[in-house]
This record gives C-alpha cells, sequence and structure tokens, in this order.
C-alpha cells in the first residue's frame, strides 16, 4: 500500500469527504524498474540478458509468425465463404411435440402458448441456438390441439397444427430477446426485425408472422408496440414515388 493511502484508512460510521479512501489492499505500490540492483529489478529490469523478449517494444511476434516458415493458415486452401447474417434454428418436429405431451411433459393453451423456454426446461430440445424452427415431420402422429410460438415454421407444420385447431404464431428473437424468453424475463422490450429478410418474413400472414394485420386479429395476447410497428413496417407497400422524367 502506498504511503499516502497508509495515512489515510476507511472508518466506520458517517461517510464524510474528509474520510473517503480505498479499500485495504486495493493499491499496491508501482512497480521501478531500472534504480540499482539492491531493488531486484535494476540493470536489466527483470527482462534478463538479450534474446527475443529482452528487446523494447512488444517483445512477441504477431498472431500466426512461425519463425519463418510457410504459416499453417497458408498451406490450407480457401473455398467457400461465412455469411455472417446466418441464422442456425433448433428443428423440432410435431411428433416429438406429441411424445412430449402423452408424457405430461409439455402443455399449452392460447394464453400459455409453447415457447422455446418450455421446449428447453422440459428436454425437448438441448439448445436453442438462434431459435425454434417447427417442422411437419410426424404430422400423422399429431392428435392434440396445440399453440405454440417459435421464430419460424413450415408451411406443412402450419397446416398440421392448424388442422387439430391449434395456433402457429412466428416470432422474431434476436440473441438477448431469446436469451430474456429462455430465462423468462419479461422487463426488457423486445427486439424488432430491422433487416429486410425478416421484416417480410414477419409481416406475411402466410408464414404466420405475429406482426401481420391478420394475426394481430387473431393471437389473444396482443401489445400495442406490435400494432404500431405492424403499420410501419408495413407503410412501404402504400407508399408512392416519383417516377423519373
Amino acid at each position: 500500500m502506498s504511503s499516502v493511502a497508509s495515512r489515510f484508512r476507511a472508518t466506520t460510521g458517517r461517510v464524510h469527504l474528509f474520510n473517503l479512501s480505498p479499500a485495504p489492499g486495493s493499491q499496491s505500490t508501482q512497480k521501478r524498474l531500472g534504480r540499482g540492483r539492491s531493488s531486484g529489478l535494476g540493470k536489466t529490469s527483470g527482462r534478463g540478458h538479450k534474446g527475443q523478449k529482452a528487446r523494447a517494444g512488444n517483445g512477441k511476434p504477431k498472431a500466426g509468425f512461425e519463425g519463418g516458415q510457410t504459416p499453417i493458415t497458408k498451406l490450407f486452401p480457401k473455398r467457400g465463404f461465412v455469411n455472417q447474417n446466418a441464422k442456425v434454428y433448433a428443428p423440432v418436429n410435431l411428433d416429438r411435440i406429441q411424445h412430449w405431451i402423452d408424457q405430461g411433459r409439455l402443455t399449452s393453451s392460447p394464453e400459455k402458448p409453447i415457447t422455446a423456454r418450455e421446449l428447453l426446461l422440459s428436454g425437448c430440445i438441448h439448445q436453442a441456438h438462434d431459435g425454434i424452427k417447427l417442422l411437419g415431420n410426424g404430422a400423422e402422429h399429431l392428435k392434440t390441439v396445440i399453440h405454440i410460438t417459435p421464430a419460424r415454421a413450415s408451411q406443412s407444420a402450419i397446416r398440421a397444427v392448424e388442422k387439430k385447431g391449434g395456433t402457429v404464431f412466428c416470432k422474431y428473437y434476436n440473441e438477448l430477446a431469446l436469451r430474456d424468453c429462455v430465462k423468462g424475463r419479461t422487463d426488457r422490450t423486445e427486439a424488432a426485425p430491422i433487416r429486410k429478410n425478416d421484416i417480410l418474413w414477419y409481416t406475411s400472414w402466410r408464414n404466420r408472422g405475429y406482426l401481420s394485420p391478420t394475426a394481430l386479429g387473431k393471437m389473444p395476447l396482443v401489445q400495442e408496440r406490435w400494432k404500431e410497428l405492424s403499420k410501419q413496417l408495413l407503410t412501404f407497400k402504400t407508399q408512392e414515388y416519383d417516377k423519373a422524367k
């Protein structure tokens, strides 16, 4: 601890400006280099004699440097590309959901539909990834009316669920919104789709998007913010632009 901090220690009682001080042990003396051999860090200042790490500057080569030989990153061929906007959805089939319902591990109602949280807690999926995608495999085994809110859903799954009297409404989740859904947090405002592909998907009734006007009229629980978002995101369909002469 420095000499200044040692003279002023935190005291119990009422806090004033004159008795504010750093917490004990939070400060340490500065490491002084090159101040004589008796200090233990004199002459070579703890760097030793010569060598790469004794030089001025960082003393380390850049990442990927292998002493002059061809780095391994240059030896392997590069093909294709990585889509930075790609999303990985956790697939869930209808027969698996029916099996979980038969075991009593899943329940649903119009007011409390099945979300990523229920699927994850029940063990129906092991990781939510970027959202849940409902698939229609095993539709012939579905015999229960289910209400589910995934991120995406196939057309065959939508037809099979609605044929039994259930509902499917696809809802947009970004990374933070999906984490809040899984943890059951409702104190934060949910994200809205901003990319063109997402806007077109979640404002389409064919995809059962939750921001489509038809879905807003049929969903039992609708936020006022969704109605405003739906109006704002669908204004491009009615906008007119001056044609170039």
